[in-house]
């Protein structure tokens, strides 16, 4: 499978209750429980009016399927090519 970043634009959602973050949490699992194994959801960073979700999945199109069955929007999506971060130098900077 591969990883994606799903960039969603959705006014206030960083101001949203803990409540329906998790009733959010809950929409999409359905919708990926009737996907699966094709896709997994990872994590999500919650910004101003926009989420940065990671997800694995065999191609776009089944994180287009998950979208509409959510209905949670997608404004783009990246495939990641690499990971990067600190130890990646092998301790050289």
């Amino acid at each position: 499978m591969n990883r994606y970043v799903i960039e969603r634009d959705i006014p206030q959602i960083g101001a949203m209750s803990d409540g329906d973050a998790i009733e959010g949490a809950k929409k999409s699992n359905a919708a990926l429980a009737q996907l699966a194994p094709r896709i997994q959801w990872q994590h999500s960073y919650v910004v101003g009016d926009k989420t940065f979700c990671i997800y694995l999945a065999e191609d776009e199109d089944v994180i287009r399927r998950h979208s509409e069955l959510s209905g949670f929007p997608i404004t783009r999506i990246f495939e990641i090519r690499r990971t990067m971060d600190p130890a990646s130098t092998g301790g050289r900077m």
